[in-house]
């Protein structure tokens, strides 16, 4: 048990994105990950639905894993221990509502099991498994959730019934998207967006725009919000000592990638010094 300061670096990224079919949830994925990574070979897409992930191939090398059904919370579980296993830095779930409703899904598992309201006791600790393999990953996740149009039956003033329309709701188990640090909506076929819930505070109440790469630079940025590179850098250079240079590498751990060159260049000078160094990178 160690009591230590916060550093917002560590945080791994649990962004959602909901909308009806046809309304881009994949493509928008696709390219918030990108702009998370810039490397599509670290992107895995865990694809239930019937390989549409693979429509965007021309955009680049990312992974595909297809999920069959049954779409039990196991099998989510099992696919996305795969994919960290692969070191890929941005996983995407698409979709997480078969899990919920497809064949084999929650709604299901509870309905062979007599559909009673007792049977929930057996079902939830399944599906809560599947939601913290998610907010316990070391990879960034992206889950897209498909909506449908909300009604419900209204009695008027005349005691006559009618229907009345409620926009959309997401079709997952209520209360999936206060566990996201960041929930999109796709609100048109235009692929027009907005922020549902927001932890960041940068797409809450502003206007609709089209998810891209740079989006999905904005929220890495906000992860690391606080570190410079430069300032790692200039760090580097300065210091005297192979220990010196252990602490910063694991002091900057967001900019590990980058800084491994730097360092190893840093430790080749102190050796032409007649410092004595190990590597500092392990």
């Amino acid at each position: 048990m160690k009591l230590s300061k916060a550093k917002r670096q560590q945080l791994k990224l649990r962004i959602g994105l909901s909308g009806p079919s046809g309304f881009g949830k994949t493509y928008s994925a696709l390219l918030l990950a990108y702009g998370m990574t810039k490397e599509w070979s670290k992107i895995a897409v865990i694809d239930t639905e019937n390989g549409s992930s693979n429509l965007y191939s021309h955009l680049g090398g990312f992974n595909v894993l297809n999920l069959m059904d049954p779409y039990n919370p196991e099998r989510y579980i099992e696919a996305l221990g795969l994919c960290e296993q692969a070191d890929v830095e941005v996983i995407i779930i698409d979709s997480i509502t078969h899990e919920w409703q497809g064949k084999g899904g929650c709604l299901e598992i509870h309905e062979k099991l007599g559909g009673r309201f007792q049977d929930w006791s057996k079902v939830s600790p399944r599906h809560q498994a599947f939601i913290e393999s998610i907010l316990n990953s070391k990879c960034h996740v992206i889950t897209t959730t498909r909506r449908k149009i909300d009604y419900s039956l209204d009695v008027s003033n005349n005691g006559k019934t009618k229907v009345v329309k409620h926009g959309t709701k997401e079709i997952t188990r209520e209360g999936y998207e206060y566990e996201l640090t960041v929930n999109f909506e796709l609100i048109n076929d235009s692929h027009l967006a907005k922020a549902s819930k927001d932890r960041t505070g940068l797409f809450m109440d502003r206007p609709e725009f089209v998810i891209n790469a740079s989006t999905g630079k904005k929220l890495v940025d906000w992860c690391n919000e606080g570190i410079s590179l430069d300032k790692a850098i200039n760090e580097i250079n300065e210091t005297t000592t192979v220990e010196g240079l252990r602490h910063l590498y694991a002091k900057y751990e967001a900019f590990k990638k980058q800084l491994n060159p730097i360092v190893l260049n840093r430790k080749t000078e102190l050796e032409s010094q007649g410092i004595k160094t190990s590597n500092p990178t392990q």
